[in-house]
């Protein structure tokens, strides 16, 4: 009796270890997790290609005396046209402005050529780098000018746009989690049907969370890595919803081992056998394909590849430590009222991914053809996509300083309201103005700030901010300043050269990641086809996905443009975590095969085991992905969108009925060249351990 006290001992001692570490872990990384928030960067040469002519002239203006510039535009105006008075109150409110700020310039005013607009454009060098010094200038500014009596007084300008874009990164954080926690809840609810378990998975995750962001801002320290608004958010969504996953995986399969083993460590054990291989060989590929964006021109893409790689593997790691620990010390209890007896035998049900798979593999060539030509129709779509998004359209409600912008555009046809930055060598400025001067499209230039080295030159299109004419400006000015050592920058030149660093990325990311994920599909199933067809059905979900949105996000919402970054972010997590559901069915479908099952028993056995769990994860991954649809930013409204349109269009279509369709028209062709295509014989039956899990 003695060692098998000792034994029960061990195994009651194993989950109050792996919980007790956790408890000291988080206490330890709380102070570092709070900090996540603070390294997170969104000035605009955070997002810029690395070797872009707009991130040179951005790094440069650091460094000139005053260091960055703040620049605004105080737009006044009166449909009608301005009265003598309106022009004593915006020459009133301006003098307010230069007293209380430390103005590079003095602010002169402006008139249109009708005079129903009058802009004061006003910066200053005093807030530097500093985010919440431009914050507060910007704030300052605004309180200090106002309309009354028909009058409107409007903030625009580069540092009214970025300020505005900041305040919502400011609270994208709190947001995304609040939100993202719960629509989990509520699925979870759904799920497991029980009023405490779904506590367990959520209390996971929320450390799996800290963990994340603990471990990112210690990347961030060591690496220099960059971490943006926007891949912070991404991160909290990836380490909600892949977590989750992970959890409702491990928890039918713990489940379904209840009924086997009497103790819940030894069913827990067992429940890890089962699933915990998949699990990881789906964490490394997301992982390995969010590495890939490493290859990214783009700061904020190459950053947050890593970044995005620590929300999975903290997810992975939480699930598959603390999530069975704490599951064990609770016992079965926790699954009060549906409690898995001992010995007992889950009550028959009709599956619904069984009656589907039959349905599909009736006619598998019909049914493969039809999804197919389904899949190529939706992404016709995509050519309904507007061209890439300009900053002024970049918000779902239009802000202050994006009116003030309009406003400008509409009232002074023949000037841009946006300078062109041109930084030159500081020995050659003035050759460097007059060519500037003479180049077509240029309406205005002036030497501005000057140091040992560098010189500012302050230009104006012609033509209206991120319009095709001031395009042409910008590339007239690269060409005619060509080999004069200078280069040319501003809002507008760091848009452009954004668009142009994601078609380079692209075309490099794209078969990298699709290599990638190909290595490992390869190593994981012991085949070429079934990896192939894997990817080719992933391609085609994030093909379909792109088409839907260009279906909706002009049509329906309204949408002015396409963020340029779309496309590439959501092919790399549509594949990623597209062939994470292809890899639990695909694992499934090569065991019963190993067991002797002909090629359609085992498509429709797999779909039939893992359909609900997979349903299950699908709806809850695409529902955290959603969640990004609130915020007030297109570009996200517009990733979140596709995302979870992919997921679920990967969760109900490709994976119920095309995989499953070509797995039986393939037959053992699938798993060519291994050995399973040669040889039918069935090998012995695995241990009872090895099954897996039972359908949500």
């Amino acid at each position: 009796m003695g060692p098998v006290k000792r034994g029960t001992q061990g195994r009651r001692a194993v989950p109050w270890a792996v919980a007790g570490l956790w408890v000291a872990a988080l206490v330890l990384l709380l102070p570092l997790a709070g900090k996540f928030a603070d390294v997170q960067q969104n000035r605009a040469v955070d997002y810029l290609p690395a070797g872009a002519d707009s991130t040179q002239v951005a790094r440069v203006q650091d460094e000139l005396p005053g260091g960055e510039s703040t620049d605004l535009v105080v737009v006044y105006h009166r449909d009608g046209g301005l009265t003598a008075a309106d022009r004593e109150t915006a020459a009133a409110q301006i003098a307010e402005v230069e007293r209380d700020f430390e103005l590079s310039d003095v602010p002169r005013g402006v008139p249109s050529a009708d005079g129903s607009t009058l802009m004061y454009p006003v910066s200053s060098t005093r807030p530097g780098q500093d985010e919440e010094a431009q914050l507060a200038f910007v704030d300052g500014v605004r309180e200090a000018v106002g309309g009354t009596g028909g009058l409107s007084a409007e903030v625009g300008g580069p540092g009214a746009v970025g300020a505005d874009m900041d305040e919502v990164f400011e609270t994208i954080d709190s947001t995304l989690l609040t939100a993202t926690l719960g629509v989990v809840t509520v699925l979870l609810v759904l799920i497991y049907r029980s009023p405490f378990l779904w506590l367990v998975p959520l209390a996971v995750a929320g450390a799996a969370t800290l963990l994340a962001m603990a471990a990112a801002y210690g990347t961030h320290e060591l690496f220099g890595i960059t971490i943006t608004g926007q891949s912070g958010g991404i991160m909290t969504v990836l380490v909600l919803g892949a977590g989750t996953d992970y959890a409702l995986l491990l928890v039918s399969r713990y489940r379904e081992e209840l009924r086997r083993h009497e103790r819940p460590y030894d069913a827990m054990r067992a429940a890890l056998r089962g699933c915990g291989p998949a699990v990881l060989a789906s964490s490394g590929t997301v992982a390995a394909g969010l590495l890939c964006l490493l290859a990214a021109d783009l700061n904020s893409s190459s950053g947050m590849g890593p970044v995005g790689m620590v929300g999975v593997l903290a997810a992975l790691v939480a699930m598959t430590t603390l999530l069975p620990a704490v599951l064990v010390l609770l016992g079965r209890r926790v699954f009060w009222p549906l409690i898995p007896a001992y010995g007992s035998t889950p009550k028959a049900r009709r599956s619904l991914f069984a009656a589907m798979g039959t349905s599909a593999t009736r006619r598998p060539a019909a049914v493969l053809t039809g999804g197919a030509v389904l899949l190529g129709a939706l992404a016709l779509g995509a050519l309904n996509l507007g061209g890439d998004l300009r900053q002024e359209d970049a918000f779902t409600e239009r802000p202050e300083s994006v009116s003030a912008m309009r406003t400008l555009a509409e009232e002074y046809p023949g000037r841009g309201a946006q300078p062109i930055s041109v930084i030159a060598p500081a020995g050659d400025a003035d050759e460097v103005v007059e060519r500037v001067r003479g180049t077509e499209g240029v309406a205005e230039a002036a030497a501005g700030r000057s140091g040992d080295t560098w010189a500012e030159i302050t230009v104006f299109a012609t033509a209206p901010p991120e319009s095709a004419g001031e395009t042409r400006t910008i590339e007239a000015l690269r060409d005619t300043l060509d080999g004069t050592g200078a280069h040319v920058g501003g809002p507008s030149a760091e848009r452009l050269d954004l668009a142009r660093s994601e078609a380079r990325d692209r075309a490099v990311i794209v078969p990298l990641v699709l290599a990638a994920v190909f290595l490992i599909l390869v190593v994981l199933l012991r085949s070429l086809v079934a990896p192939l067809l894997l990817l080719g059905a992933v391609v085609a979900v994030w093909g379909a996905a792109l088409g839907i949105g260009g279906l909706v996000f002009g049509p329906l919402l309204g949408f002015a443009g396409t963020d340029p970054g779309i496309g590439l972010l959501s092919f790399v997590f549509l594949v990623a975590l597209g062939v994470d559901y292809g890899i639990f069915l695909m694992h499934r479908m090569r065991e019963e095969s190993l067991n002797g099952a002909e090629p359609d028993t085992a498509a429709l056995t797999a779909l039939r085991t893992t359909g609900g769990v997979i349903a299950s994860a699908g709806v809850v991954l695409a529902a955290t992905f959603a969640v990004l649809t609130t915020l007030p930013l297109v570009a996200m409204v517009e990733l979140g969108f596709v995302i979870a349109v992919g997921v679920l269009l990967d969760t109900f279509l490709v994976r119920t009925y095309l995989v499953t369709t070509a797995s039986v028209l393939l037959g053992r062709r699938m798993w060519w060249p291994g050995a399973l295509s040669r040889t039918p014989e069935p090998e012995p039956e695995p241990e009872r351990g090895e099954r897996q899990p039972e359908p949500v």
